[in-house]
């Protein structure tokens, strides 16, 4: 099996759709030997925005503290093996290829067949495992308390700030989703926080006392150093990634502290891509949290200037609630289908738009869209989904382009 034909075969999985619940992965876990080894420390990270950044704070910040870490996070942007990495450097073709080979013959053996979730997970910790290292980092899929990463025994659960999101699956109020993230807290076991709406603070304590295991809650940004990732948000992101890094008690240097900030990547959030005479800036803000950040963050790196906006939105998502924060910043908004099955129309976009005078196009694809905008001279915005976001990168990158429903 090539590599092509191995993630073809992997991609089709996404038909056997999401599967919340632990009994699955931990059953692949078990019979893939993808368990961590003794010794080796896991910190697991959940919550509704900033998950992707203080996974992504924590491990360079590991690493430059000379640790070898494993990194797994979803969803990917443009190419499948982002979502694995191990001391920073994407899993190889023909790594991929072998274990999904394996993997493709255990799942055939199993009597309900894994998701493709749960396989990548299988993949990411056997691999992590092969490559004996010594920090895994884990970001959710969604929710915590039944995502397939809260199979993996964990020394440190992290919480960044949680909001209104995949409301059909976790519920519709802050406290039933908090209860969710909550799930991935382990008895005895560290819990660290970011400061939270009330009544999620209330559940977060609430079930960390149940469970034994110690609360801290991270009460003001990190100072003193100089972060690669942009946003007035990512000093409380930095902070919470320092203090799960102390939690899980390893040593840090402020010399490798200050290193791995500086040295941070983590693509396609507020990331400016200078293309020909134009500005482009990329955002995946999908939830009214993460685009009043987005719009803050906007208007402190550009004030007075009005980007155009380039937006698409998937199924699920409230996108009146985005457009209504990005929408005021821009001065013109080309809306497009994003590359997924769960797209919205020109008419739903149309429809999620909020009342005013706004100079709104719609195109075909992206390229439309993208052509239009360069005919101005003004900075470009690309925001509303990740997989837009994912889609523009690989465009304007030149890379091939891996669309995923998951």
């Amino acid at each position: 099996m090539t590599y092509p034909e191995a993630i073809h075969w992997l991609f089709s999985t996404q038909l056997f759709g999401i599967k919340l619940g632990l009994d699955g992965p931990r059953e692949l876990l078990r019979k893939y030997l993808a368990f961590p080894a003794c010794g080796v420390k896991v910190i697991h990270v959940a919550g509704t925005n900033g998950k992707g950044s203080t996974c992504a704070f924590i491990d360079a910040v590991a690493r430059s503290s000379g640790m070898r870490t494993g990194l797994f996070t979803s969803p990917h942007l443009i190419d499948y093996r982002e979502r694995i990495k191990v001391a920073g450097e994407e899993i190889s073709e023909e790594d991929c290829t072998r274990h999904l080979i394996a993997l493709r013959a255990l799942c055939e053996s199993l009597e309900t067949h894994p998701t493709f979730f749960e396989i990548t997970l299988a993949l990411a910790m056997r691999y992590f495992t092969e490559k004996e290292c010594e920090l895994i980092v884990l970001e959710t899929g969604m929710g915590g308390r039944l995502d397939a990463t809260t199979a993996v025994p964990a020394d440190v659960a992290v919480i960044t700030p949680i909001g209104l999101d995949h409301m059909q699956w976790l519920g519709d109020t802050i406290a039933a989703i908090a209860g969710e993230k909550a799930g991935i807290i382990c008895a005895e076991k560290p819990v660290i926080s970011a400061p939270q709406h009330p009544d999620a603070a209330t559940v977060i304590a609430e079930q960390a006392n149940e469970r034994r295991a110690p609360l801290t809650v991270v009460n003001q940004p990190l100072h003193g150093y100089t972060l690669s990732l942009i946003g007035t948000h990512q000093p409380w992101n930095a902070a919470v990634a320092m203090a799960a890094l102390h939690a899980a008690g390893i040593c840090l240097r402020y010399d490798a502290v200050s290193y791995g900030l500086s040295h941070t990547q983590w693509p396609g959030r507020f990331e400016v891509i200078s293309h020909g005479p134009h500005r482009i800036i990329l955002d995946g803000a999908h939830n009214p949290h993460a685009a009043a950040v987005l719009a803050e963050t906007w208007q402190q790196q550009y004030p007075g200037k009005r980007p155009t906006l380039i937006f698409s939105a998937v199924a699920s998502k409230d996108v009146r609630g985005v457009l209504a924060l990005l929408a005021p910043l821009a001065c013109r908004i080309l809306l497009c289908p994003v590359n997924s099955p769960r797209a919205l129309s020109h008419a739903e976009l149309l429809e999620a738009m909020p009342e005013g005078n706004h100079a709104v196009e719609t195109h075909d694809s992206f390229e439309l869209a993208l052509a239009s905008a360069q005919t101005h001279e003004e900075s470009i915005l690309i925001a509303g989904s990740l997989y837009l976001v994912g889609q523009a990168r690989a465009h304007l990158l030149g890379n091939t382009f891996q669309p995923s429903a998951q």
